[in-house]
């Protein structure tokens, strides 16, 4: 516990945790915004036998999103703004920046390779979260592991169309 949490009382502890849940809510609101179309395009594409249904997407983002917000949380009350904290921050940017890239704008090969960067930084977080908070690096590897799954998906719809 770090000297900030030890002066407020355990339950108000909980309340810091709400800039990081709406972080993540405004992310997927844009996200589902830009990607308001993106049924018809999903199944306009032509896709790799190993896609979900479309409506897969929405409950499993709604948990990583979740995770992904607790992590972040975690990450800075075990150690305060720093260098993990703005890795945090450019995953989360990353993470806005495909939704609008595959699906708004078309841009597969872009989003590719959007993608690809938003993988990697996300697991250079779980790396640098590691010692910091092993609860939030556990709660970043599911994210981690679907993101990777999203960049084969889009891989596999950038050789197909």
């Amino acid at each position: 516990m770090s000297t900030r949490d030890a002066t407020l009382p355990p339950a108000r502890t909980w309340w810091t945790m709400t800039p990081f849940l709406v972080a993540v809510a405004a992310v997927a609101g844009i996200g589902g915004i830009a990607a308001a179309g993106s049924q018809a395009t999903y199944r306009a594409l032509e896709l790799p036998p190993y896609a979900p249904p479309s409506w897969l997407f929405g409950p499993v983002w709604s948990v990583l999103y979740l995770c992904i917000g607790v992590a972040g949380w975690l990450l800075w009350r075990a150690g305060g703004w720093d260098r993990v904290m703005w890795l945090w921050t450019v995953q989360l940017l990353l993470n806005l920046a495909w939704t609008p890239l595959f699906f708004a704008a078309d841009l597969y090969r872009v989003a590719l390779l959007e993608i690809v960067l938003l993988a990697a930084t996300v697991g250079l977080l779980i790396g640098w979260s590691w010692h910091r908070s092993r609860v939030a690096g556990w709660l970043l590897v599911p994210y981690l592991a679907w993101v990777c799954f999203a960049t084969a998906l889009n891989a596999g719809i950038v050789v197909l169309n």
